[in-house]
């Protein structure tokens, strides 16, 4: 797969955010205190039980078809009003909302790359799984490699893992456990979630977008890694190349979450044309 130079230079910029309209940026994903705290906790703790090898492949063959409903983009960004994610400690308020902040953050510190303004409000959209009857912890919140045990920057590492069944298994519970070294993170099981269903979903219905794309969408939640520099062992330098793209991405994911919410019937013509160009029509979810 080819991958992009490195994105522009101005990648350092921050997305504005009016005063009072956001928190300061070190108080998000906070996960030590918060009103929203033992609901994330619980939903880390069921993740962290269940999701294992067997899970996932469970999963992997599960939605593989892409037979659960047929809509376009914007009717999967419609059902996410229905939907606050119970593994976020920053946010108390529709996803829809979320995936336009996002975008339009994207958009303002990159004007000439329409493709990255439309993974902002592609992003989340995997989570309709949870609108679907799958449970929150098999949909949301941050991801991790299976097969290998959990690093230290996983959320909650030391006191959710204890009673899955891998962290008993004499290969899985190794450092790198079922992979080889540098095998590079395309060849890892991840944790099933929104994330890798969401990837596997734009591949199916084979997207227009570039690489970058979807590596953003399948590894943005992957925080011990983007964010921390855990798992370097299983990484290749393809995954090191399009490091930069993730971390872009995060800033906007992250850091223009706000209770001012965006003004979404005048987004849509804008994010519509986007979504024409891109994945245009009735999709299989």
């Amino acid at each position: 797969m080819k991958v992009a130079a490195d994105p522009d230079p101005p990648l350092v910029s921050q997305p504005d955010m009016e005063p009072g309209a956001a928190k300061d940026k070190d108080s998000f994903r906070n996960y030590t205190s918060g009103p929203l705290l033992d609901r994330v906790f619980a939903t880390y703790k069921l993740m962290h039980t269940w999701q294992t090898v067997d899970f996932v492949r469970r999963k992997h063959a599960q939605f593989g078809g892409f037979s659960y409903k047929r809509m376009t983009v914007m009717e999967a960004v419609d059902m996410l009003d229905g939907l606050v994610d119970e593994s976020d400690p920053d946010v108390d308020f529709p996803n829809s909302f979320h995936a336009f902040q996002t975008a339009e953050g994207i958009r303002e510190a990159h004007p000439d790359k329409d493709w990255f303004h439309l993974v902002g409000l592609l992003h989340d959209l995997g989570k309709v799984l949870a609108l679907a009857g799958e449970p929150q912890w098999a949909v949301v919140g941050d991801t991790f490699p299976v097969g290998c045990r959990p690093q230290a920057s996983v959320v909650f590492r030391d006191c959710t893992f204890q009673a899955n069944p891998d962290l008993q298994h004499p290969l899985y519970s190794t450092e790198l456990g079922m992979y080889q070294p540098h095998c590079g993170l395309e060849n890892v099981l991840m944790s099933w979630g929104h994330d890798e269903y969401m990837y596997r979903m734009m591949k199916f219905n084979k997207f227009a977008l570039p690489p970058e794309a979807f590596y953003i969408v399948r590894f943005h939640s992957f925080y011990p890694w983007h964010k921390f520099g855990d798992y370097q062992q299983l990484c290749n330098e393809q995954d090191l190349a399009m490091l930069p793209w993730v971390q872009e991405f995060n800033k906007f994911d992250l850091y223009t979450k706000s209770s001012s919410l965006p003004d979404v019937a005048a987004l849509r013509p804008y994010y519509q044309g986007l979504v024409d160009k891109y994945c245009p029509g009735v999709l299989c979810w």
